[in-house]
Protein backbone atom coordinates (compact mmCIF):
# COMPACT_ATOMS: atom_id res chain seq x y z
CA UNK A 1 0.00 0.00 0.00
CA UNK A 2 2.92 2.33 0.61
CA UNK A 3 3.97 2.11 -3.01
CA UNK A 4 0.42 2.79 -4.16
CA UNK A 5 0.21 5.84 -1.92
CA UNK A 6 3.47 7.08 -3.38
CA UNK A 7 2.18 6.49 -6.87
CA UNK A 8 -0.95 8.51 -6.11
CA UNK A 9 1.20 11.36 -4.78
CA UNK A 10 3.34 11.26 -7.91
CA UNK A 11 0.20 11.31 -10.04
CA UNK A 12 -0.99 14.51 -8.38
CA UNK A 13 2.47 15.99 -8.84
CA UNK A 14 2.59 15.17 -12.54
CA UNK A 15 -0.87 16.38 -13.59
CA UNK A 16 0.13 20.05 -13.48
CA UNK A 17 3.14 19.49 -15.73
CA UNK A 18 0.85 17.94 -18.33
CA UNK A 19 -1.70 20.73 -18.06
CA UNK A 20 -4.52 19.44 -15.87
CA UNK A 21 -5.76 21.42 -12.89
CA UNK A 22 -7.10 18.59 -10.72
CA UNK A 23 -7.37 14.81 -10.47
CA UNK A 24 -9.44 12.46 -8.36
CA UNK A 25 -9.61 8.67 -8.00
CA UNK A 26 -12.70 6.51 -7.59
CA UNK A 27 -13.62 2.86 -7.57
CA UNK A 28 -15.55 1.41 -10.52
CA UNK A 29 -18.94 0.90 -8.88
CA UNK A 30 -21.58 2.70 -10.96
CA UNK A 31 -24.51 2.26 -8.57
CA UNK A 32 -26.82 4.26 -8.41
CA UNK A 33 -25.52 6.42 -11.27
CA UNK A 34 -26.07 3.83 -13.97
CA UNK A 35 -29.65 3.14 -12.87
CA UNK A 36 -30.42 6.85 -13.09
CA UNK A 37 -28.80 7.11 -16.52
CA UNK A 38 -30.66 4.08 -17.84
CA UNK A 39 -34.00 5.49 -16.64
CA UNK A 40 -33.19 8.82 -18.34
CA UNK A 41 -32.52 7.07 -21.65
CA UNK A 42 -35.64 4.91 -21.33
CA UNK A 43 -37.74 8.08 -21.14
CA UNK A 44 -36.30 9.26 -24.45
CA UNK A 45 -34.61 12.35 -23.05
CA UNK A 46 -31.48 11.56 -25.10
CA UNK A 47 -33.31 12.45 -28.32
CA UNK A 48 -31.54 11.17 -31.43
CA UNK A 49 -28.31 10.45 -29.56
CA UNK A 50 -28.83 6.72 -29.97
CA UNK A 51 -25.20 5.99 -29.12
CA UNK A 52 -26.23 6.59 -25.52
CA UNK A 53 -28.53 3.59 -25.77
CA UNK A 54 -25.84 1.20 -26.97
CA UNK A 55 -23.26 -0.76 -24.96
CA UNK A 56 -25.06 -0.32 -21.67
CA UNK A 57 -23.20 -3.25 -20.14
CA UNK A 58 -19.89 -1.51 -20.83
CA UNK A 59 -21.18 1.70 -19.30
CA UNK A 60 -22.33 -0.14 -16.18
CA UNK A 61 -19.18 -2.23 -15.78
CA UNK A 62 -15.87 -0.44 -16.58
CA UNK A 63 -13.94 -3.71 -16.29
CA UNK A 64 -15.86 -4.96 -19.35
CA UNK A 65 -14.86 -1.91 -21.37
CA UNK A 66 -11.21 -2.32 -20.35
CA UNK A 67 -10.29 -5.65 -18.69
CA UNK A 68 -8.87 -5.62 -15.15
CA UNK A 69 -9.89 -2.03 -14.50
CA UNK A 70 -10.35 -1.42 -10.78
CA UNK A 71 -9.93 2.37 -10.51
CA UNK A 72 -10.92 5.43 -12.52
CA UNK A 73 -8.76 8.56 -12.52
CA UNK A 74 -10.88 11.60 -13.38
CA UNK A 75 -9.16 14.80 -14.45
CA UNK A 76 -10.24 18.44 -14.82
CA UNK A 77 -9.05 20.70 -17.61
CA UNK A 78 -10.19 24.35 -17.45
CA UNK A 79 -11.03 26.12 -20.70
CA UNK A 80 -12.30 29.59 -19.78
CA UNK A 81 -10.09 32.34 -21.32
CA UNK A 82 -8.96 35.35 -19.35
CA UNK A 83 -11.35 37.89 -20.86
CA UNK A 84 -14.44 36.21 -22.36
CA UNK A 85 -16.82 38.56 -24.22
CA UNK A 86 -20.04 36.99 -22.99
CA UNK A 87 -21.98 40.14 -22.24
CA UNK A 88 -21.28 41.93 -25.51
CA UNK A 89 -22.42 39.01 -27.63
CA UNK A 90 -25.54 38.32 -25.60
CA UNK A 91 -26.62 41.94 -25.91
CA UNK A 92 -25.98 42.22 -29.66
CA UNK A 93 -28.36 40.04 -31.66
CA UNK A 94 -26.40 40.75 -34.85
CA UNK A 95 -23.47 38.74 -33.46
CA UNK A 96 -23.14 34.96 -33.37
CA UNK A 97 -23.33 33.47 -29.89
CA UNK A 98 -21.09 30.38 -29.84
CA UNK A 99 -20.58 28.13 -26.84
CA UNK A 100 -17.32 29.04 -25.14
CA UNK A 101 -15.83 25.52 -25.27
CA UNK A 102 -15.94 25.53 -29.08
CA UNK A 103 -14.05 28.80 -29.67
CA UNK A 104 -10.63 27.17 -29.92
CA UNK A 105 -9.20 23.74 -30.62
CA UNK A 106 -11.14 20.49 -30.46
CA UNK A 107 -10.83 19.32 -26.87
CA UNK A 108 -11.12 15.61 -27.75
CA UNK A 109 -7.72 15.30 -29.41
CA UNK A 110 -6.00 17.84 -27.19
CA UNK A 111 -7.00 16.26 -23.88
CA UNK A 112 -6.48 12.71 -25.13
CA UNK A 113 -2.86 13.60 -25.94
CA UNK A 114 -2.39 15.08 -22.48
CA UNK A 115 -3.90 11.98 -20.86
CA UNK A 116 -1.61 9.71 -22.88
CA UNK A 117 1.40 11.82 -21.89
CA UNK A 118 0.40 11.56 -18.24
CA UNK A 119 0.05 7.78 -18.54
CA UNK A 120 3.49 7.50 -20.07
CA UNK A 121 4.89 9.30 -17.04
CA UNK A 122 2.94 6.98 -14.72
CA UNK A 123 4.22 3.94 -16.59
CA UNK A 124 7.79 5.09 -16.07
CA UNK A 125 7.14 5.64 -12.37
CA UNK A 126 5.45 2.23 -12.05
CA UNK A 127 8.37 0.47 -13.68
CA UNK A 128 10.73 2.08 -11.20
CA UNK A 129 8.45 1.03 -8.33
CA UNK A 130 8.17 -2.52 -9.70
CA UNK A 131 4.54 -2.14 -10.83
CA UNK A 132 5.45 -3.47 -14.26
CA UNK A 133 1.90 -4.72 -14.85
CA UNK A 134 0.47 -1.18 -15.01
CA UNK A 135 -2.25 -1.05 -17.66
CA UNK A 136 -4.55 1.79 -18.68
CA UNK A 137 -6.95 3.24 -21.23
CA UNK A 138 -7.82 6.91 -21.68
CA UNK A 139 -11.20 8.42 -22.54
CA UNK A 140 -12.41 11.87 -23.53
CA UNK A 141 -16.14 11.93 -24.18
CA UNK A 142 -15.64 9.13 -26.69
CA UNK A 143 -16.89 5.86 -25.21
CA UNK A 144 -19.63 4.46 -22.95
CA UNK A 145 -18.23 6.06 -19.80
CA UNK A 146 -20.23 7.72 -17.00
CA UNK A 147 -17.76 10.58 -16.86
CA UNK A 148 -19.73 13.02 -14.69
CA UNK A 149 -20.54 10.21 -12.27
CA UNK A 150 -16.89 9.28 -11.82
CA UNK A 151 -16.01 12.96 -11.47
CA UNK A 152 -18.57 13.16 -8.65
CA UNK A 153 -17.30 9.99 -6.98
CA UNK A 154 -13.69 11.16 -7.12
CA UNK A 155 -14.37 14.55 -5.56
CA UNK A 156 -13.76 16.80 -8.58
CA UNK A 157 -17.09 18.43 -7.82
CA UNK A 158 -20.79 17.81 -7.56
CA UNK A 159 -23.39 17.48 -10.29
CA UNK A 160 -25.33 20.72 -10.60
CA UNK A 161 -29.03 20.95 -11.29
CA UNK A 162 -28.13 21.65 -14.93
CA UNK A 163 -26.35 18.22 -14.89
CA UNK A 164 -22.84 19.68 -15.33
CA UNK A 165 -20.15 19.11 -12.71
CA UNK A 166 -19.45 22.13 -10.50
CA UNK A 167 -16.23 22.67 -8.59
CA UNK A 168 -16.34 24.91 -5.52
CA UNK A 169 -13.10 26.69 -6.44
CA UNK A 170 -13.28 26.55 -10.24
CA UNK A 171 -16.94 26.72 -11.28
CA UNK A 172 -17.99 24.55 -14.23
CA UNK A 173 -15.99 25.81 -17.21
CA UNK A 174 -13.89 22.67 -17.58
CA UNK A 175 -13.59 19.45 -19.56
CA UNK A 176 -13.35 15.99 -18.07
CA UNK A 177 -11.04 13.14 -18.98
CA UNK A 178 -10.79 9.63 -17.57
CA UNK A 179 -8.12 6.97 -17.22
CA UNK A 180 -9.14 3.40 -16.48
CA UNK A 181 -6.32 1.65 -14.60
CA UNK A 182 -5.66 -1.77 -13.10
CA UNK A 183 -3.94 -0.63 -9.88
CA UNK A 184 -5.99 -0.24 -6.67
CA UNK A 185 -4.87 3.29 -5.81
CA UNK A 186 -6.41 4.87 -2.70
CA UNK A 187 -9.72 6.50 -3.63
CA UNK A 188 -10.85 10.06 -2.93
CA UNK A 189 -14.07 11.13 -1.26
CA UNK A 190 -17.00 12.90 -2.94
CA UNK A 191 -17.65 16.53 -1.99
CA UNK A 192 -20.82 18.12 -0.68
CA UNK A 193 -23.45 19.27 -3.18
CA UNK A 194 -23.65 23.03 -2.66
CA UNK A 195 -26.44 23.90 -5.08
CA UNK A 196 -28.80 23.96 -2.07
CA UNK A 197 -32.04 25.80 -2.94
CA UNK A 198 -30.63 27.63 -5.97
CA UNK A 199 -32.64 27.17 -9.20
CA UNK A 200 -31.01 29.91 -11.29
CA UNK A 201 -29.98 27.50 -14.07
CA UNK A 202 -33.47 26.05 -14.28
CA UNK A 203 -35.11 29.45 -14.53
CA UNK A 204 -32.68 30.91 -17.09
CA UNK A 205 -32.87 28.10 -19.65
CA UNK A 206 -34.43 29.66 -22.78
CA UNK A 207 -36.26 26.47 -23.76
CA UNK A 208 -36.90 25.13 -20.24
CA UNK A 209 -34.83 22.05 -21.04
CA UNK A 210 -34.02 21.44 -17.36
CA UNK A 211 -37.37 19.86 -16.62
CA UNK A 212 -36.49 19.12 -12.98
CA UNK A 213 -33.41 19.50 -10.79
CA UNK A 214 -30.65 17.24 -12.18
CA UNK A 215 -32.86 16.19 -15.12
CA UNK A 216 -32.30 17.52 -18.64
CA UNK A 217 -34.52 16.87 -21.65
CA UNK A 218 -31.92 17.02 -24.41
CA UNK A 219 -34.66 17.35 -27.03
CA UNK A 220 -35.35 20.86 -25.71
CA UNK A 221 -31.72 21.85 -25.08
CA UNK A 222 -30.24 24.43 -27.46
CA UNK A 223 -26.87 22.67 -27.37
CA UNK A 224 -28.55 19.49 -28.58
CA UNK A 225 -30.72 21.28 -31.15
CA UNK A 226 -27.78 23.12 -32.73
CA UNK A 227 -25.10 20.41 -32.45
CA UNK A 228 -26.32 16.83 -32.03
CA UNK A 229 -29.61 17.27 -33.88
CA UNK A 230 -29.18 16.50 -37.58
CA UNK A 231 -32.73 17.32 -38.66
CA UNK A 232 -35.01 20.31 -38.54
CA UNK A 233 -35.12 22.48 -35.44
CA UNK A 234 -38.72 22.35 -34.13
CA UNK A 235 -40.67 25.54 -34.81
CA UNK A 236 -41.55 25.96 -31.15
CA UNK A 237 -37.90 26.50 -30.21
CA UNK A 238 -36.59 28.64 -33.07
CA UNK A 239 -37.32 32.09 -31.68
CA UNK A 240 -36.14 30.95 -28.23
CA UNK A 241 -32.74 30.08 -29.72
CA UNK A 242 -32.04 33.74 -30.41
CA UNK A 243 -28.52 34.24 -31.80
CA UNK A 244 -27.09 30.97 -30.44
CA UNK A 245 -25.58 29.27 -33.50
CA UNK A 246 -23.56 26.54 -31.76
CA UNK A 247 -24.44 25.43 -28.27
CA UNK A 248 -25.65 27.45 -25.29
CA UNK A 249 -23.91 28.58 -22.09
CA UNK A 250 -26.80 30.27 -20.30
CA UNK A 251 -27.04 27.79 -17.42
CA UNK A 252 -23.31 28.25 -16.74
CA UNK A 253 -23.39 32.02 -17.11
CA UNK A 254 -26.05 32.34 -14.42
CA UNK A 255 -24.47 29.85 -11.99
CA UNK A 256 -23.21 31.66 -8.86
CA UNK A 257 -20.29 29.25 -8.53
CA UNK A 258 -18.83 30.47 -11.81
CA UNK A 259 -17.84 33.67 -10.07
CA UNK A 260 -14.89 31.55 -8.96
CA UNK A 261 -14.22 29.98 -12.37
CA UNK A 262 -10.57 29.47 -13.21
CA UNK A 263 -9.11 30.93 -16.41
CA UNK A 264 -6.83 28.97 -18.71
CA UNK A 265 -4.10 31.15 -20.21
CA UNK A 266 -3.22 28.50 -22.81
CA UNK A 267 -3.61 29.41 -26.48
CA UNK A 268 -5.54 26.19 -27.06
CA UNK A 269 -8.94 27.66 -26.25
CA UNK A 270 -8.47 31.25 -27.33
CA UNK A 271 -11.06 32.39 -29.86
CA UNK A 272 -10.17 31.65 -33.47
CA UNK A 273 -11.47 33.59 -36.49
CA UNK A 274 -12.97 36.19 -34.12
CA UNK A 275 -15.69 33.73 -33.12
CA UNK A 276 -16.21 35.55 -29.84
CA UNK A 277 -17.42 38.69 -31.65
CA UNK A 278 -18.28 37.77 -35.24
CA UNK A 279 -21.43 39.07 -36.92
CA UNK A 280 -23.94 36.63 -38.37
CA UNK A 281 -23.84 37.87 -41.96
CA UNK A 282 -20.05 37.49 -42.09
CA UNK A 283 -20.35 33.86 -41.05
CA UNK A 284 -23.16 33.28 -43.56
CA UNK A 285 -20.90 34.55 -46.34
CA UNK A 286 -18.48 31.63 -45.87
CA UNK A 287 -18.71 28.99 -48.58
CA UNK A 288 -18.30 25.32 -47.73
CA UNK A 289 -14.57 25.33 -48.44
CA UNK A 290 -14.05 28.31 -46.13
CA UNK A 291 -16.16 26.65 -43.43
CA UNK A 292 -13.99 23.54 -43.36
CA UNK A 293 -10.77 25.52 -43.62
CA UNK A 294 -11.62 27.97 -40.82
CA UNK A 295 -12.88 25.20 -38.55
CA UNK A 296 -9.97 22.84 -39.09
CA UNK A 297 -9.15 21.36 -35.70
CA UNK A 298 -12.39 22.77 -34.25
CA UNK A 299 -15.31 20.82 -32.74
CA UNK A 300 -17.69 22.94 -34.83
CA UNK A 301 -16.44 21.24 -38.00
CA UNK A 302 -18.17 17.99 -37.17
CA UNK A 303 -21.73 19.34 -37.51
CA UNK A 304 -21.12 19.97 -41.21
CA UNK A 305 -21.78 22.94 -43.45
CA UNK A 306 -25.52 22.41 -43.93
CA UNK A 307 -26.27 22.28 -40.19
CA UNK A 308 -24.10 25.37 -39.77
CA UNK A 309 -26.24 27.20 -42.36
CA UNK A 310 -29.39 25.95 -40.63
CA UNK A 311 -28.25 27.42 -37.32
CA UNK A 312 -27.20 30.72 -38.90
CA UNK A 313 -30.55 31.05 -40.66
CA UNK A 314 -32.41 30.72 -37.37
CA UNK A 315 -30.15 33.25 -35.67
CA UNK A 316 -30.45 35.74 -38.54
CA UNK A 317 -34.21 35.31 -38.52
CA UNK A 318 -34.17 36.30 -34.84
CA UNK A 319 -31.86 39.29 -35.34
CA UNK A 320 -33.07 42.89 -35.77
CA UNK A 321 -34.97 43.10 -39.05
CA UNK A 322 -33.24 44.65 -42.06
CA UNK A 323 -33.26 44.19 -45.81
CA UNK A 324 -29.61 43.12 -45.78
CA UNK A 325 -30.55 40.02 -43.78
CA UNK A 326 -33.23 39.00 -46.27
CA UNK A 327 -30.94 39.59 -49.24
CA UNK A 328 -28.14 37.56 -47.66
CA UNK A 329 -30.47 34.66 -46.91
CA UNK A 330 -31.93 34.71 -50.42
CA UNK A 331 -28.44 34.79 -51.91
CA UNK A 332 -27.37 31.69 -49.96
CA UNK A 333 -30.54 29.63 -50.07
CA UNK A 334 -29.83 28.11 -53.48
CA UNK A 335 -27.01 25.93 -52.07
CA UNK A 336 -28.98 24.57 -49.12
CA UNK A 337 -30.62 21.17 -48.95
CA UNK A 338 -34.38 20.81 -48.57
CA UNK A 339 -34.34 20.65 -44.78
CA UNK A 340 -32.10 23.69 -44.37
CA UNK A 341 -33.95 25.64 -47.06
CA UNK A 342 -37.10 25.47 -44.96
CA UNK A 343 -35.23 27.24 -42.15
CA UNK A 344 -34.19 29.95 -44.61
CA UNK A 345 -37.84 30.38 -45.61
CA UNK A 346 -38.79 30.69 -41.97
CA UNK A 347 -36.06 33.27 -41.29
CA UNK A 348 -36.93 35.32 -44.39
CA UNK A 349 -40.63 35.35 -43.50
CA UNK A 350 -39.87 36.38 -39.91
CA UNK A 351 -37.58 39.19 -41.06
CA UNK A 352 -40.17 40.38 -43.59
CA UNK A 353 -42.89 40.29 -40.95
CA UNK A 354 -40.82 42.45 -38.60
CA UNK A 355 -39.92 44.85 -41.40
CA UNK A 356 -43.61 45.24 -42.31
CA UNK A 357 -44.48 45.82 -38.65
CA UNK A 358 -41.70 48.39 -38.41
CA UNK A 359 -43.03 50.14 -41.52
CA UNK A 360 -46.59 50.14 -40.20
CA UNK A 361 -45.38 51.52 -36.87
CA UNK A 362 -43.31 54.13 -38.70
CA UNK A 363 -46.26 55.14 -40.91
CA UNK A 364 -48.57 55.25 -37.89
CA UNK A 365 -46.11 57.41 -35.97
CA UNK A 366 -45.60 59.71 -38.97
CA UNK A 367 -49.36 60.13 -39.40
CA UNK A 368 -49.74 60.89 -35.70
CA UNK A 369 -46.93 63.47 -35.84
CA UNK A 370 -48.56 65.18 -38.86
CA UNK A 371 -51.93 65.26 -37.10
CA UNK A 372 -50.46 66.70 -33.93
CA UNK A 373 -48.50 69.27 -35.96
CA UNK A 374 -51.72 70.44 -37.68
CA UNK A 375 -53.65 71.00 -34.47
CA UNK A 376 -50.78 72.40 -32.41
CA UNK A 377 -51.34 76.05 -33.52
CA UNK A 378 -54.79 75.94 -31.96
CA UNK A 379 -53.18 75.44 -28.54
CA UNK A 380 -50.35 77.95 -28.82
Amino acid sequence: MTNLNNLKSRLYTEIESVGFQQAGISDICTTPFFESFKAWVSEGFNGEMDYLERNQDLRESPEKLHPNTCRVISLRYDYLPEKPLFKDVLQNQNLANISRYAMGKDYHKLIRKKLSRLCEKLSTICNKDHHSNFDYRVFVDSAPVLETSFAEKSGLGWKGKHTLVINKDAGSWFFLGEIYINLPLPIDKPVENLCKECVACINICPTQAIIAPYKLDARRCISYLTIENKGAIPLEFREMIGNRVYGCDDCQLICPWNRYASSNVSDDFKSRNNLDSCDLLSLLSWDEKTFFKNFEGSPIRRIGYQSWLRNLAVAIGNSPAKSANINALLGKQAITNEMVSEHFDWAINLQQKHLNNDKRNHDRNSKLIRSVTKIMPNFI
